[in-house]
């Protein structure tokens, strides 16, 4: 399964710069489609586009493996 780290990098940007991000302003800043950023966000089986990856790697300054990872399934 592919899990989506966006809750842990929108908590982390916060702590760092002192204020509140909302889901709105990620998508805003980043270019990046609303509905894409809230179902990566809740990790709801959703599929990107490598252009959104890119779009948030800039925006959180970070790695693809960064925003994405591959969980195993528990068996």
């Amino acid at each position: 399964m592919i899990k989506y780290n966006l809750k842990e990098l929108i908590a982390a940007k916060a702590s760092i710069e002192k204020r509140k991000i909302t889901l709105d302003e990620v998508a805003s800043a980043a270019g990046v489609n609303k509905a894409a950023i809230s179902k990566m966000s809740s990790n709801s089986n959703y599929s990107t586009t490598t252009r959104t990856l890119d779009a948030l790697c800039i925006y959180f300054d970070c790695r693809v493996e960064d925003i994405i990872e591959h969980v195993k399934p528990i068996t």
